[in-house]
């Protein structure tokens, strides 16, 4: 995938203070996280090779956004999950009708959001302990899979405009 929002643009950070973010479709949390047995009955959760990947390509983009340092308190977050369109859409529209895109294979908002939070913890904002407002939706497919995430500091001008 190419690094969709790699080269900083002006519409990325809005009047208001809020930075939008073009990413990759994040990997389930099944994915991200793995777990490990250690001798004694404990287990270890560790980020794997794909979740560290995701972690890097959104650190990458995030820089290239504009954020030089985490934003320091409360923050809102809105995201739009886009998953890939399928070649067969146009069967699908012809069969389903406007039901069509329920039918794509996509992760689960609550699933994308674990992957998300975690890798722009310490890009975007401090914590995911700072995230005060989540607004959530997936998007009809309408081309490449891609996370678009709007994160703006709580307390912001006009914060009401916050949409992914």
């Amino acid at each position: 995938m190419d690094e969709i929002a790699a080269v900083r643009d002006s519409r990325n950070i809005t009047s208001h203070g809020s930075i939008r973010l073009v990413l990759p479709y994040p990997p389930s949390v099944n994915a991200y996280w793995r777990h490990r047995s250690i001798r004694g009955g404990g287990v270890s959760v560790y980020v794997s090779a794909e979740g560290k990947a995701f972690k890097a390509q959104v650190a990458a983009i995030a820089l290239a956004a504009g954020f030089r340092t985490p934003l320091a308190g409360r923050v809102a977050v809105a995201y739009t999950l886009y998953p890939r369109r399928p070649q067969d859409w146009q069967r699908r529209v012809r069969r389903l009708g406007d039901a069509w895109h329920d039918t794509v294979n996509c992760i689960d908002l609550d699933n994308a959001q674990k992957a998300l939070l975690d890798a722009l913890t310490g890009v975007a904002f401090v914590d995911d302990a700072w995230v005060r407002r989540i607004v959530a939706e997936r998007a009809e497919p309408d081309g490449d899979a891609r996370l678009v995430v709007t994160i703006a500091p709580i307390g912001a001008p006009d914060e009401t405009v916050l949409t992914a």
